[in-house]
């Protein structure tokens, strides 16, 4: 199950917290990161925001408040349940620690209870004063100084390591020494590409990576006086005195700029767009807003500043003299379902995708969970009813309406698609006029007339190329705004007006109260929460995790984070360089702390499952679209055409159908398309491609904020039966026995191809058995064979031994299948 708008129980975030926070007897507990989450979970439900469900004292007192600094403080009957100073006073002390059911606190009914660490933690903050603060999420984020490190040793590549090796300093944990070279360009190729390194750039950096320990030792020699007999030639001339780039940051470099970091980085966006090439609900009907698609991919390759991809995509409509591609841009919010479905009401799905908007804006900009706050005021955070409409009405007037023709749509036909339709136009309009003069007497004509009709709609839609784009209404077609009591939209209380929540910063005075000031707020930086989650959600697919465990929430249902003083760095540091995304996630991958071999040791395997405190590299699973465009790339399979229409690979014969009874008939596409990696993959909501899905890959009916990383059987089965896989090892095994002569050194090919380093000496000799082992089979059943070998790759190149073949593809299917294949590490 994919994570959309999770709100984590403290039960989940507790042992973590343990890891970063905790206080000690006779300290004040801090409020934000041990006390708020006690709150939190245990009191807001039902001592929080929100009014309707508030309880304790007095009728119309408002209820107990554990939210605000004055309601925790008020007099309620006679009684306080907090004074600052006094545990021994404070009712709230003697409720959690009482023995009576009845004045236990949390009722025992709730299932909820305090831990004896909990109750003191309370205590103490009592006894220290009680002191509130805002939210650290809340708080706009200060530069903190970058700390200083004890080791004189420990390897600092730029300011986020001396972050990471000061908390590693504090546990009295030592990082991992970097990792090996073939591993780490495999590992950072990955990540920013998504595929893994091709031969030649692996055997280039290896190269250059020698040439440069050549050049270092020579300069060692040099500074130490080896080289007095020497010509003063050899002296370094004052343009060696500056380092020149390194052969990991040119490797960097080239690896950003390559058109596949913005596939692989568009992908990840798709999730949290809600990208799908299917409308959706029951149903499902097919989409036509690939463009979308590739302007993700263009602006990522052209490294669009992250702010002004943010203004495009929520208002590149109301941009002045806005192009065709800020239009696009603005598809981002049309990916909501829209239900054409006999019988439903328009305006109840379209209010369904206004909701959807609004709390896919907070969520994926400001980590704020804020679909609760559209029936009642959020019970956690400071988010009123009242608020979330004004919030919704800020999407409430654009002009879609949840039409089956999509509109409004942007044509985005080319001449040649234009000069096909013309005929087909002319003809339309032609037969639409004698329809109208056709009397009832003339059945037969008018049934042929419509039919042709029909099908020359078809044939002008099929030639079209459009994108539902937003479109803001003006004058009196704007639509007034009212609080919907429970979310029903039907059921409206007071009109509302454009603003935002007044837990966060105000809107700039006097701009027009439109989705582009919106935008334009969302990343000010001011704002207190746009840096800093995106900051983390790059950290967390770099590193495997967040800074914030909970990416999907930064609230105070959220976990705090590991490295606060690093996330605030991080946040400031991508605010001054202007939101340049290429620059931030060069910073991250050119660290030390990235580049530590992932070698995990028992101790910090039981400390620090993990790896929050980044004692080594990162070490997990690839994403479901890694793990196939990886093995179509070391197959040589993979085709590198970008952008254009969805498309189909081959995939098992399920006989699928949407729940009414649509067709979801899958005809594979023809040539390279099959090939294609796989974000151009048509994503259909009710059936998304099977294999992906396996792999923990969303539906994407939602915003998917972050995937869940499983471990299933199942998962071992695609790759080992699914036909892609087959393929690709019957390509793989191609490729292995046109490398050499002998077995080992076909194995060896398979393994620099596969995982870009060596076999060990073990590794080579298990996997020369292993072709060894079932030769004989193939060679006792030709029919076997054949079918190993060319099923469905096709047949066998000229000359070629189908058994041998047949077993080499054994060999490559085993190579794909390595836990190590299928990692990042």
């Amino acid at each position: 199950m994919s994570r959309k708008f999770f709100l984590p129980p403290l039960a989940f975030i507790a042992p973590t917290l343990l890891l970063v926070t905790g206080s000690f007897a006779g300290t004040t507990p801090d409020f934000q990161r041990e006390i708020r989450p006690i709150l939190s979970n245990i009191c807001y439900k039902c001592h929080g925001p929100d009014p309707d469900e508030r309880k304790g004292g007095m009728k119309g007192s408002g209820g107990l408040r554990f939210d605000t600094e004055e309601g925790s403080r008020a007099d309620l009957d006679g009684t306080h349940a907090i004074v600052p100073g006094h545990p021994e006073q404070s009712d709230l002390i003697a409720r959690i620690t009482s023995n009576d059911p009845d004045e236990l606190m949390p009722p025992p009914k709730s299932g909820k209870k305090l831990s004896p660490r909990e109750i003191e933690s309370l205590r103490q903050w009592i006894a220290g004063g009680a002191k509130y603060t805002k939210h650290w999420s809340y708080e706009k984020p200060v530069r903190p100084a970058v700390p200083k490190i004890l080791n004189p040793k420990s390897e600092i590549l730029n300011p986020l390591d001396a972050f990471i090796l000061a908390r590693l300093e504090k546990e009295k944990l030592a990082p991992q020494p970097e990792a090996d070279r073939s591993a780490l360009i495999r590992r950072v190729a990955l990540d920013l590409t998504g595929l893994p390194p091709t031969p030649e750039e692996a055997e280039l950096f290896l190269r250059e990576c020698a040439e440069e320990d050549a050049r270092k030792e020579e300069e060692k020699k040099t500074r130490r006086g080896g080289d007095k007999g020497k010509d003063a030639s050899f002296a370094p001339s004052p343009s060696r005195l500056v380092a020149p780039s390194s052969a990991y940051e040119r490797l960097v470099d080239h690896l950003l700029a390559s058109p596949a970091y913005g596939e692989h980085w568009g992908r990840a966006w798709l999730d949290l767009a809600r990208y799908a090439d299917s409308a959706g609900y029951a149903d499902d009907p097919p989409r036509t807003i690939w463009a979308y698609r590739d302007w993700v991919i263009r602006a990522f390759n052209a490294n669009m500043p992250f702010d002004q991809f943010t203004i495009e995509q929520i208002a590149g409509d109301l941009l002045p003299n806005a192009t065709q591609n800020q239009i696009i841009a603005t598809a981002f919010h049309r990916n909501t379902m829209t239900n054409s479905e006999g019988g439903t009401d328009d305006e109840e799905f379209r209010n369904a995708a206004i909701v959807d908007r609004a709390n896919t804006t907070m969520a994926v900009w400001m980590g704020t969970s804020l679909a609760c706050a559209q029936c009642h005021t959020h019970k956690f955070d400071p988010i009123t009813n009242a608020e979330y409409f004004r919030l919704f009405a800020f999407l409430n007037n654009t002009a879609d309406a949840d039409k089956k023709d999509e509109s409004p749509v942007l044509d985005l036909s080319g001449a040649e698609q234009k000069k096909q339709r013309a005929p087909w136009d002319a003809r339309l309009t032609l037969l639409e006029t004698k329809i109208k003069t056709l009397g009832s007497g003339e059945a037969a004509e008018l049934k042929a007339a419509r039919d042709e009709v029909a099908k020359l709609r078809k044939q002008i839609e099929s030639a079209r190329v459009t994108v539902p784009v937003m479109r803001e209404l003006a004058g009196d077609q704007r639509r007034k705004t009212r609080v919907q009591l429970r979310g029903n939209f039907r059921v409206l209380a007071e009109e509302v007006s454009e603003g935002v929540p007044a837990a966060f910063q105000p809107l700039p005075k006097n701009a027009p109260m439109n989705r582009l000031t919106l935008a334009r707020w969302l990343v000010d930086e001011n704002n207190p929460l746009t840096a800093r989650v995106i900051a983390n959600r790059f950290w967390e697919s770099i590193f495997g995790i967040g800074l914030v465990r909970t990416s999907e929430e930064f609230g105070a249902q959220g976990e705090p984070p590991s490295h606060p003083e690093l996330l605030d760095w991080l946040a400031t540091e991508l605010v001054r360089e202007k939101w340049d995304v290429k620059k931030f996630l060069k910073l991250l991958v050119t660290s030390a702390t990235y580049r530590q071999s992932s070698r995990v040791t028992p101790e910090i395997a039981e400390r620090d499952p993990d790896n929050r405190l980044l004692a080594h590299g990162p070490r997990f699973r690839m994403g479901a679209e890694m793990v196939r465009d990886q093995a179509l790339a070391v197959s040589g399979l993979l085709s590198r055409k970008m952008f254009g229409p969805s498309v189909r690979p081959p995939r098992p014969n399920m006989g699928l159908n949407a729940a009414f009874g649509g067709g979801l008939d899958w005809a594979t596409s023809a040539g390279e398309d099959m090939h294609r990696r796989a974000l151009y993959t048509e994503w259909r909501r009710t059936a998304p491609y099977p294999s992906m899905v396996t792999f923990d890959a969303p539906n994407r009916e939602v915003c998917t904020l972050r995937r869940n990383r499983t471990n299933t059987p199942l998962q071992a089965l695609v790759t080992m039966n699914d036909p892609v896989y087959i393929e690709a090892a019957q390509a793989l095994a191609r490729r292995m026995v046109a490398s050499g002569a002998s077995a080992e050194e076909k194995v060896r090919a398979g393994f620099r191809l596969t995982l870009t380093r060596p076999p060990s000496d073990a590794e080579l000799h298990r996997l020369v058995a292993l072709h060894d082992a079932v030769l004989p089979t193939y060679r006792q059943d030709e029919k076997k064979a054949l079918e190993m070998a060319t099923n469905p790759i096709g047949s066998v190149p000229k000359n070629a031994d189908v058994a041998d073949l047949a077993a080499w593809t054994t060999v490559a299917n085993t190579l794909l299948n390595l836990d190590e294949t299928v990692m990042k590490r």
